[in-house]
């Protein structure tokens, strides 16, 4: 610490330390610097940017031999920051650099008509879900195919990305790269035929009868019943 001029040994055995003209034993030495420690982390949170590295790297000279190393191992604070702050204390100058964040443009971002064209390449042969259960486009077409379509059109190769930029740029225009399937038809059950036999033969049986009523039923949705019903809970919403 600053100020201090030595250590003395005591008749007792005990150490004590003169900071300043005072004395201290050995605990109350050891508590007054922790405490100067706590104090000097918690003035140099309430300062910020440049004041705070040029009071940290006051700190460091005084405190820790001008190492930051030591510095950053006794009050936490990175040795990289204190470095900077003893070349600003030296009149040094500091280039700061500021990095452009996001990245550079999309390429569809950056010339609209390319995503126009991709368009009207993909579209003449793009279908969307045939069970019409996402609103995903489908397309046979590849990037490949994508990319010489556009040389054709009159691009130049430089202005075409490449193809794996189109496959990126494809999937940014909710285009999905696959072989195009239609939907399948269900297929009947093993007791289709059976059950409008019998129906045939019902309906041969009570045409002419007037007292007979013919109901035709059209059922389509499969309806849960019974303890499988609203997912096994009651109309209140409560477990059966």
């Amino acid at each position: 610490m600053q100020d201090f001029t030595g250590i003395d040994l005591c008749e007792n055995g005990e150490m004590r330390y003169t900071v300043g003209g005072w004395s201290f034993s050995h605990t109350e030495f050891v508590v007054m610097e922790d405490l100067v420690d706590e104090l000097l982390v918690s003035a140099a949170k309430r300062l910020k940017g440049k004041q705070r590295r040029l009071f940290q790297a006051e700190v460091c000279g005084k405190l820790c031999d001008a190492s930051p190393r030591k510095a950053e191992e006794r009050f936490g604070w990175g040795r990289g920051t204190i470095a900077k702050g003893q070349r600003e204390q030296n009149g040094e100058e500091i280039v700061s650099f500021t990095w452009r964040c996001g990245g550079g443009q999309r390429s569809e971002e950056k010339n609209p008509q390319l995503a126009a064209d991709i368009r009207l390449i993909v579209e003449p042969r793009t279908q969307t879900d045939p069970e019409l259960k996402t609103t995903r486009l489908y397309t046979n077409m590849s990037a490949r195919e994508v990319r010489q379509a556009l040389l054709e059109k009159g691009y130049a190769k430089e202005q075409v990305p490449s193809e794996r930029t189109l496959r990126d740029i494809l999937n940014r225009m909710n285009y999905r790269l696959k072989r195009i399937q239609k939907g399948k038809p269900l297929k009947k059950t093993k007791d289709t035929d059976a059950i409008f036999a019998n129906v045939h033969a019902v309906h041969e049986e009570v045409k002419d009868d007037p007292q007979t009523l013919e109901i035709s039923v059209d059922t389509k949705a499969k309806v849960s019943l019974g303890e499988y019903a609203l997912g096994g809970k009651k109309p209140n919403r409560r477990p059966r």
